[in-house]
């Protein structure tokens, strides 16, 4: 999946900005999972699995400089072998996202994780791009998920959202002076509207219910024992004759 656009977009202010606190919150949440396989999928400009400690760390993407070239719709991986999966902005720039979580649910093994990163519809950075003189290339051209819609399709496919965590509450500005200037808004936006970052991260664990076995009841009622009763002399008299 070759996103057009992405490489310059990344070398610009705001691609820096948004990307620099992405990698931040990645780096933290990552570095407490354990395991023997992880998958960064798409985004490979970026380690979004520097911080991580897992031995087999791999990049998958359909181009690129990757470990894997794969179509992300059908992952060459073996069902439930990967304990950690990363991918940021994927969903949203491509045409089969409900198909790519389908494939990160089989691979990951049961309590794996997978953490995704997205542009939030429901912020400055989404109303951007309902104005008219909007640009059309990245970021502005994608198919925004909201975080509900996100954990929707989470929870159908077994999965339980554990974390979500919004930033970037700046304008979308293109020079990095106008960016400095709204700086201010990163510590109002995330006390006062935080649901409102440009971008968020959401983290969901697999989940698998243990099956419980219904066995029948086979057991054959025992007949109740007799209840032995004391016997007065006189009874017991009364028997002999």
């Amino acid at each position: 999946m070759s996103i057009a656009g992405l490489d310059a977009w990344l070398q610009t202010p705001q691609g820096r900005y948004v990307m620099a606190w992405e990698q931040a919150r990645i780096d933290a949440t990552v570095a407490d999972v354990f395991g023997y396989n992880a998958i960064q999928l798409g985004l490979p400009q970026l380690d979004l699995l520097a911080q991580n400690r897992i031995p087999l760390r791999q990049v998958a993407d359909a181009s690129g400089p990757v470990d894997v070239i794969c179509d992300l719709r059908q992952l060459p991986f073996a069902a439930h072998s990967i304990d950690a999966l990363v991918m940021a902005h994927v969903l949203e720039f491509h045409d089969d996202p409900h198909q790519i979580l389908r494939e990160v649910e089989r691979v990951l093994i049961p309590e794996g994780e997978v953490l995704i990163t997205g542009f939030n519809p429901l912020s400055i950075w989404g109303l951007r791009r309902r104005l008219p003189n909007c640009p059309r290339d990245f970021p502005w051209n994608g198919h925004y998920l909201s975080v509900l819609r996100l954990k929707d399709w989470l929870q159908l496919l077994g999965f339980a959202v554990d974390l979500v965590d919004f930033g970037c509450y700046v304008p979308p500005c293109e020079h990095e002076r106008w960016l400095k200037r709204w700086h201010f808004m990163e510590a109002t936006g995330a006390r006062w509207w935080s649901f409102a970052g440009g971008v968020y991260l959401v983290r969901a664990i697999k989940r698998v219910h243990a099956m419980r076995l219904i066995l029948p009841s086979w057991k054959q009622q025992k007949a109740p024992r007799k209840v032995l009763s004391v016997v007065s002399q006189k009874d017991a008299e009364s028997y002999d004759r």
